[in-house]
């Protein structure tokens, strides 16, 4: 009897061993936040039976300084989610596999690549969320220059700029105002140098964002719409928002194959799965994101995401993608903690 028993727990071990082996894994690098990626991989995993997507949380300069780090062995499969300039950047360094997919008609030309390295799958408008405990709509401030006035001083929580695209977006906004006119950085530098004096800290990540916006420690951020609703609804975090009246940053995000992807053929699959018009319904209705694809019906989509309401800046993307390295390390050099001793 022991041996028979012995036996049958080496063949059940056996089993589980080959269904293991059998098994393939898609890893995901990606900074939309673990609420939508967990939600994805789950429905993902559920279409195709077998497979397990690995999805890795991270901002989107840390996911683009991974793909440049894992450049000689890659171990990502997909990377998905970063301002466009992220991607302009990889795939000028060879670091995206092109793939065109299925519904490429249906994008605006300035949401791809020409030569399908990524394509735009969502438009992030960038707001300024604010604690309504501490301020309401109309006190909170209704545009981007209100945020400099002395009256907020230690008020604000910013994102840790050089970790997070949402930021650099922001940052590259804030500048760009003034240097398509003169072609000069300095009165946006100064813009950045004002905000800076007025910021009581730089939170690591998004969760250390929100918990001190929650808990009061400051009044108000600069970041992303989407996140609004989504902290607010579903954690009960005390967020609303105002878009500034001169207009606002529409960064488009990318998505992306990456270069020596381990699993290729099932990145595609997975690109294809995140953008039906299922997929992009869903992530409207229940994460409040706007589509970058034009031949959706927009009647089943929530009026939060409606891009009327966010009227855009006018921005230049290819200059970010050459000039915002460069100018984040001159703020972060420069800048950064310094504002109140100028």
């Amino acid at each position: 009897m022991p041996k028979l028993t012995s036996l049958l727990f080496a063949l059940t071990f056996l089993l589980l061993s080959c269904s293991d082996s059998n098994q393939q894994k898609l890893v995901v690098y990606s900074p939309h936040g673990k609420e939508l990626l967990e939600d994805f991989a789950q429905r993902f995993e559920t279409a195709y039976p077998g497979v397990k997507v690995e999805w890795l949380d991270m901002g989107a300069q840390d996911a683009l300084d991974r793909v440049r780090s894992e450049r000689a062995n890659p171990q990502g499969d997909i990377w998905w989610g970063a301002p466009a300039p992220s991607f302009m950047q990889a795939a000028r360094e060879g670091l995206l596999q092109p793939y065109r997919p299925s519904w490429a008609g249906a994008v605006d030309s300035a949401f791809h690549d020409p030569q399908d390295y990524w394509y735009g799958t969502w438009v992030t408008p960038e707001i300024i969320m604010y604690n309504n405990r501490a301020l309401t709509a109309e006190s909170a401030p209704q545009d981007w220059d209100e945020v400099l006035s002395g009256q907020w001083r230690d008020k604000i929580v910013l994102r840790d700029p050089l970790a997070s695209g949402t930021m650099r977006a922001i940052f590259f906004a804030m500048i760009y105002r003034d240097y398509r006119l003169t072609g000069s950085t300095a009165a946006g530098f100064d813009w950045l140098r004002r905000l800076d004096a007025n910021t009581k800290s730089y939170a690591a990540n998004p969760t250390l964002l929100y918990l001190a916006l929650s808990r009061g420690e400051a009044q108000f951020t600069l970041w992303n719409h989407p996140d609004v609703p989504l902290q607010s609804q579903t954690y009960g975090h005390p967020f609303s928002y105002v878009v500034p009246k001169s207009g606002v940053p529409l960064v488009p995000e990318g998505l992306a194959i990456i270069a020596g992807a381990p699993h290729l053929e099932l990145a595609k699959t997975f690109y294809e799965f995140v953008t039906t018009p299922e997929a992009f319904i869903y992530a409207a209705q229940k994460y409040w994101r706007i589509p970058a694809r034009m031949d959706l019906d927009f009647s089943q989509f929530p009026p939060e995401t409606n891009p009327q309401q966010f009227p855009a800046l006018p921005l230049d993307w290819k200059l970010y993608a050459d000039s915002s390295e460069t100018w984040m390390k001159y703020w972060d050099a420069n800048i950064r903690n310094r504002g109140k001793k100028d």
